[in-house]
Parts: structure tokens; C-alpha cells; sequence
């Protein structure tokens, strides 16, 4: 049976191993067992311990890699096993074909785990697979010179230039590993200046966001350098362009200074309670582009980094979190004034948000045409949770005490008077 299943392959034009070629096809498949088997142990006891490593050395943003290292390291290992087992021994063409396959499927498994944990899409971490598997099957059967000058034949010349598939798939790959490391390098950063215990909040906010700005600086040179691109070629429409650019991105390059320079003088922080036109809240982050104020209703409003510079904000923890509250309270006439206000300074100091230090107060503050206006001074220490529920705690408070003392609140009165005049 089998041997006429072999002469069908011959008779179909396919070229049929010799017993000496499949002989060394199971011996190479055995060493690739092996390779797999050392991956998979490596990838169980060191990719747990580098698991490990990884998330005492980035803390909260180790999770994108650190699920995936134990099948990182597998792969690499395997691949690594591999790659000098394809050159080790003059193989024929059959075993040649498959250890590149093995070595490139190996690399691409690989590849797509660390693009994937640095959070790229699939799609392109998947493509990128493709490539470093192809580029590695190319190259262990020695043709990866003539893929190259077949992508390179592919394109049409623009000036003194060359657009070829070649440059532009060489283009693709140098900016998208360049990304992935930037992701990396600003992961690392922010987490050991988020480590810094010399610096506050906003220090290590400013710190973080001028390390990315340099990070991205340095990404770009190296990658002008990689792919060969020569600055001043563009010095013909450089000056137009910039110009173009500039209007185009006043807006965003004025919002980025502007968030720096709020974070360097720290008048707003994450966590102040700020006030800017109709937004009140607590500042939940400073972006590049703008700060976020989530408000007492789950809101979240973006205000621009520079309205924040031109307008009037009023932050009421910028030297000091105490914020004083007013509750405007009026008694009738005939009361007795001096209970009435040892009632409303009681309803205060049993409020559970209302500070002991600075202690509440009482205020007669207008003889009005109902009764004897006050207001009742309380502060707060955490103006983030709100003030209307403040208010609200100490008037239930006091309804009831008024209540069990005899303590009344006027009630609006109006007199209507009907007189009858004679014919």
C-alpha cells in the first residue's frame, strides 16, 4: 500500500524522498522533539522565576508580559536550540525545509506573544509573526537573498529614490519595533519614577511625562538613522511644512506646554478639588492634552490643559484641603435665640464630616421680615466627597433637634386685605 502511494506521488511529478533522507527527516524530527521538550521545561521553572522578576521591576504594568513569559521563554528557548541545529550538519532539502519550518513557526509563536503583551493589535503583531517566520524559512534554505531582490525589483522610482515592496516592508517592521520598545521603555520609566519616594504626585507625574516626550524624541533619530533617511532632503519644503504644522497643531502643542507648566508650579494636582466655569470635581489626571475632572455626579469632563491657564480656576486644596461651608438657617421671632443657636452649633459638631479644628460657628446675620437669618459655619477636609450632602446632614440634624426644643421656622405669611367700598 504504501509503495503505491509513493508511486502515485512519482507519477504526479513529486520527487520522492530516498530511505536515507526520511532516515535523517526522523532523526531531525527526534532533535526537534527534544529542542521543543528543553523549551517547555525552561518555559515552566525560568519563565515563572523571570514572571517574577518582571513584576517586582514594573509593578502594575507588568500585565501585559507577565502572563505570557512562561510561553515566551518556551519559544525562544525552542527557537534558540534550533537555529544552530539547521547549520550543524549538511542536511538534505527535505530536513533542511522542515527544521526552518520548526525554527520559523518557533520565532513567530514568539514574536506575537511579546508584540501581544505590549498591547499591539492583533492584526499587526500576527503580520509581524508572518514575517520573522518567512524571513527565517528564507534563510536556513539560503533564499532569503533572493526574496530580497525579488521585493526589491517590486516598486517604481521616485526622483533619485527607489519605492520598492522591500523598502517599504523594511519601513513597516523598523516602525513598528521601534513603538513596541518605545511602550516598553515608558512602561520601565514610569514605573520607577512612580517608585521615587523623594518626589510627590505631581513631581513624578512631570517626570513620567517629560521622560515619554524624551523617549519619543530619541525614538524618532534612531529610527531616521535606521532607515537611512537623509533630513535634509526635506529642507526644500521643510520651511512650509513646519509652518503648516505649526498652525495645525498650535492648539496641541499650546495644551501639552500648558501641562507641564501646571505641573512645574503645581497649582493643580491630582486630587484637588477645583472649580472651572460650570465644572466642579476632583482632578483625576493631567493629560497631554487635557486634565481630567470627574464630578460629584460620575462625570468626567476634559477641560483643555490651556483654559486651565487663561481662566479663572478655584482650587479648593491648592495650600490647604479645609474648605468652610455655610448653612444659611432662619428662626422665627420669639424664639430663644441662645438655644436656638447652641442647638445649631450641636447639629454641626455631631456631623461626622465636620472638623473639630477649625470649630463650627454660628452667625446672626440679618433681622429679616420672617425671622432671625443665620448661618452656620462648618469645615470640611474632604471637599472631593462633596458639600450639598454636608449641608444636608447638619439641617436633618437640626429638624429634629428644633423639633424636641420648640424651635420653629418661619413660614412665609402674606396678608390679604379685602376692603368694600360703597356706591
Amino acid at each position: 500500500m504504501i509503495r503505491n502511494l509513493l508511486d502515485r506521488f512519482a507519477g504526479m511529478g513529486m520527487r520522492i524522498p530516498s530511505p536515507a533522507e526520511l532516515g535523517e527527516m526522523a532523526v531531525a524530527l527526534g532533535l526537534a522533539a527534544l529542542a521543543l521538550a528543553v523549551g517547555v521545561l525552561v518555559g515552566q521553572r525560568v519563565g515563572a522565576q523571570l514572571a517574577g522578576l518582571w513584576h517586582r521591576v514594573l509593578g502594575e504594568h507588568a500585565n501585559g508580559i507577565q502572563p505570557r513569559l512562561c510561553r515566551i521563554t518556551r519559544y525562544l528557548t525552542t527557537a534558540l536550540l534550533l537555529s544552530p541545529l539547521t547549520s550543524a550538519w549538511p542536511w538534505h532539502p527535505p530536513t533542511t525545509l522542515l527544521l526552518g519550518i520548526l525554527l520559523g513557526l518557533g520565532m513567530a509563536l514568539a514574536v506575537v506573544e511579546v508584540l501581544r503583551g505590549l498591547g499591539l493589535p492583533r492584526l499587526v503583531t500576527w503580520a509581524m509573526g508572518m514575517i520573522a517566520f518567512a524571513s527565517l524559512l528564507s534563510k536556513t534554505m539560503g533564499g532569503l537573498g533572493v526574496i530580497e531582490a525579488l521585493l526589491a525589483r517590486i516598486g517604481f522610482d521616485i526622483g533619485t529614490r527607489r519605492l520598492s515592496l522591500l523598502s517599504l516592508l523594511t519601513v513597516a517592521v523598523t516602525v513598528i519595533l521601534i513603538y513596541a520598545l518605545v511602550r516598553l521603555a515608558n512602561r520601565l520609566l514610569a514605573e520607577w519614577i512612580g517608585r521615587a519616594h523623594g518626589l510627590d504626585a505631581t513631581q513624578r507625574l512631570l517626570g513620567q511625562k517629560l521622560a515619554s516626550i524624551a523617549i519619543l524624541a530619541v525614538a524618532f533619530f534612531v529610527g531616521i538613522d535606521l532607515l537611512g533617511i537623509d533630513l535634509t532632503t526635506f529642507a526644500v519644503f521643510s520651511g512650509a511644512f513646519g509652518l503648516a504644522i505649526g498652525f495645525g497643531m498650535q492648539k496641541t502643542v499650546g495644551n501639552l506646554i500648558a501641562g507641564i507648566i501646571l505641573l512645574m508650579d503645581r497649582s493643580i494636582k491630582p486630587g484637588d478639588v477645583i472649580v472651572v466655569g460650570d465644572s466642579f470635581g476632583w482632578v483625576n489626571k493631567i493629560g497631554v492634552r487635557a486634565v481630567s475632572v470627574i464630578t460629584r455626579d460620575g462625570k468626567e469632563h476634559l477641560i483643555p490643559n490651556e483654559n486651565l491657564m487663561t481662566q479663572e480656576v478655584e482650587n479648593w486644596s491648592y495650600t490647604d484641603r479645609n474648605v468652610r461651608v455655610r448653612i444659611a438657617v432662619t428662626v422665627a421671632y420669639g424664639c430663644d435665640l441662645e438655644l436656638a443657636q447652641a442647638l445649631m452649633l450641636r447639629a454641626a459638631t455631631e456631623s461626622p464630616r465636620v472638623l473639630d479644628t477649625p470649630a463650627p460657628n454660628v452667625w446672626l446675620t440679618a433681622l429679616g421680615e420672617n425671622g432671625a437669618a443665620h448661618e452656620i459655619l462648618v469645615w470640611i477636609s474632604d471637599p472631593e466627597s462633596g458639600i450639598g450632602n454636608v449641608r444636608s446632614d447638619v439641617l436633618n440634624r437640626l429638624w429634629k433637634l428644633f423639633g424636641e426644643h420648640g424651635i420653629t421656622v418661619p413660614a412665609p405669611r402674606r396678608d390679604v386685605r379685602i376692603s368694600a367700598s360703597g356706591s
